[in-house]
């Protein structure tokens, strides 16, 4: 459509142009003494524009001659540019495939291109932001060299050329640098540098989930459980691990506070920061009790911390596996010293309710045997003993009918029971 109009619009200038030059009788005359010129107004419009266009083709044809030494050192600025370009897009890309020798030789060459283009006075678009990423893709490789010098060589020029007060893509290429110190320090076991090279970090970058990985790892290396526990829960509020991998991790760490605790008081503070749920987890409540007890607390209290999980446990006999059913009978047991009437009356309903648990009679009869009821516990053992499975918990139950046997002076029974005690501890 559009050439179709051209073609109309070159038609009627060609129809107007000759009906004008057709019946155009004008004329022009040049006196030049002793000469006279005689020339029609066709000839002299036609030489007007001949000579406006010779004049405009000339004066162009100059121009275009006086702007080639800039023409081409332009060119030559574009083709270091690319070449600076091509560089760093070959050392990320040596970088991913591992290639760390080459990554860092091409960095190196995009910054000797960056650098020759500045000595030029040539503008280089982000030429900054270009700069600290090929430092730190030089420094990124250095690390993968164990070239430990280079890399805080890079590092620091990476951190001159995005400064704190910068833009917000030099502060974001300042964090990331960070973040990236960070984790080398932990690479080299250097967990105190690691640390202090993310108290650095902005409050916001510092709840970054990057950020937090880096300090549960620099915080779990330094031994520092509390710091590491904090920040596996921060984890956990922002989705960074799964459920189950969340509960395993803080499940780990408070064990880790739990047996480094040295005193009952720590013991209690940190018993009152855990959550509720945390509190019914058996992998968690079996052994805080039992370090509270192994410290000198209170049995009443350990019972306390114990009666979420029992309750949990009578309720669904397969609540817990074998172990740590085995494990919350011995930690019981050890708090039998100064049973009251409750936890004696939910061990015998529990007996009752689970009358082919030989797990639960155990505890019953050594609950028992603390209260110096001696023919109900000896019923007991006798009926659990054989149908408890080898470890602890049999060894333990011929034990006291042995000693049991022992003090009503029944040396054949007494015997038989100990020679059971150590086929029990047997492996």
């Amino acid at each position: 459509m559009r050439a179709a109009l051209w073609f109309i619009g070159l038609f009627g200038i060609a129809v107007a142009v000759a009906l004008f030059v057709g019946n155009n009788q004008g004329s022009v005359t040049l006196f030049w003494p002793p000469y006279r010129i005689d020339l029609s107004l066709n000839m002299v419009l036609l030489l007007l524009v001949a000579s406006f266009v010779l004049w405009y083709a000339a004066l162009r044809g100059l121009a275009v001659l006086l702007q080639l030494p800039r023409q081409a050192r332009r060119w030559r600025e574009q083709q270091k540019e690319r070449a600076m370009h091509h560089a760093l897009l070959d050392a990320l890309s040596h970088l991913q495939a591992g290639r760390f020798l080459r990554a860092r030789k091409s960095a190196l060459a995009a910054l000797a291109l960056e650098e020759s283009l500045t000595a030029m006075s040539a503008t280089v678009p982000h030429g900054r932001q270009l700069r600290a990423t090929a430092h730190l893709v030089a420094a990124e490789g250095s690390h993968a060299l164990q070239d430990q010098a280079q890399r805080e060589v890079h590092l620091a020029q990476v951190l001159e050329c995005a400064p704190l007060n910068g833009t917000a893509v030099e502060q974001e290429t300042r964090e990331g640098a960070q973040m990236r110190s960070a984790r080398w320090a932990l690479d080299d076991r250097d967990a105190s540098l690691a640390l202090e090279r993310l108290a650095t970090l902005p409050q916001g970058a510092a709840r970054r989930t990057l950020a937090l990985r880096i300090k549960l790892k620099a915080a779990r290396l330094a031994r520092h459980t509390e710091h590491a526990l904090e920040t596996a829960r921060m984890l956990a509020k922002h989705r960074a691990f799964s459920p189950a991998a969340s509960a395993s991790i803080v499940r780990g760490l408070v064990l880790e506070l739990i047996h480094d605790t040295r005193d009952t008081a720590r013991l209690q503070q940190l018993w009152l920061e855990l959550d509720p749920a945390e509190r019914a987890m058996p992998e968690i409540a079996i052994p805080a009790a039992r370090r509270l007890i192994s410290l000198g607390g209170e049995v009443a209290q350990a019972r306390a911390w114990l009666l979420p999980v029992w309750e949990h446990a009578t309720a669904r006999m397969d609540a817990l596996s074998d172990s740590q059913m085995q494990t919350l009978v011995l930690a019981l047991q050890e708090c039998l010293d100064g049973l009251d009437s409750q936890w004696l009356a939910r061990i015998e309903a529990a007996c009752r309710d689970n009358p082919r648990e030989p797990r639960l009679q155990y505890l019953a009869g050594m609950a028992c045997v603390q209260r110096q009821l001696w023919g109900k516990a000896q019923q007991l053992l006798n009926q659990c003993a054989p149908q408890l499975s080898p470890g602890p918990l049999r060894a333990q139950a011929w034990q006291q009918l042995a000693r049991m046997a022992e003090h009503r002076n029944d040396s054949e029974a007494a015997a038989a029971a100990w020679k059971q005690a150590a086929v029990a501890l047997t492996p």
